[in-house]
């Protein structure tokens, strides 16, 4: 998952969690940590012999906290892989560009269109299965299928290209 904390950005796995013991990695660097929580929102937190108390403030809708240590304070946004995965949809639905790309590591179910098809804004593209979930692909704007990298059953990777578009709708 990401976390904001300010303006800085973490990518943040949890590895292993075991009573109060707990193992993640923070941009790849690993930590061990024992974290004990409190009712009221307070937690003790021991890190290589070091005692950290911080305060938690969760907000509405659980996923932003403020978090009070000491003298210092922060806020945290956490921000879970699906919504990360809209908020990449949503940005590419915006503008179109002239490929279309998964956002995720993913499974191609069905292509709806062929090399040199001409396609109107709104039209399904592709069909891509990620996280369990299918996801169509849509072009907004009017164009020409330029190229189509993969086929029906591929597994793709994150931001691998999958569909080439000429904008100016010129079939090639």
């Amino acid at each position: 998952m990401e976390i904001h904390i300010g303006d800085r950005v973490a990518d943040v796995t949890l590895v292993s969690k075991e009573g109060n013991e707990v193992q993640f990695l923070i941009d790849g660097k690993p930590y061990n940590v024992d974290i004990v929580m409190a009712e009221n929102g307070n937690c003790s937190i021991l890190h290589e012999g070091n005692s950290y108390n911080a305060e938690l403030i969760r907000s509405d809708n659980g996923k932003s906290y403020d978090i009070n240590m000491f003298y210092r304070s922060f806020h945290v946004d956490i921000v879970d892989t699906q919504a990360k995965y809209l908020r990449m949809r949503k940005r590419t639905e915006e503008k179109q560009e002239d490929k279309i790309a998964a956002p995720m590591p993913g499974k191609v179910i069905k292509i709806n269109v062929a090399k040199g098809d001409r396609v109107k804004a709104g039209d399904i593209v592709l069909v891509l299965e990620a996280m369990k979930m299918q996801s169509n692909y849509k072009v907004t704007c009017d164009c020409a299928i330029k190229d189509i990298l993969v086929q029906e059953g591929d597994s793709v990777n994150a931001n691998q290209i999958l569909i080439t578009l000429n904008l100016n709708n010129e079939e090639e």
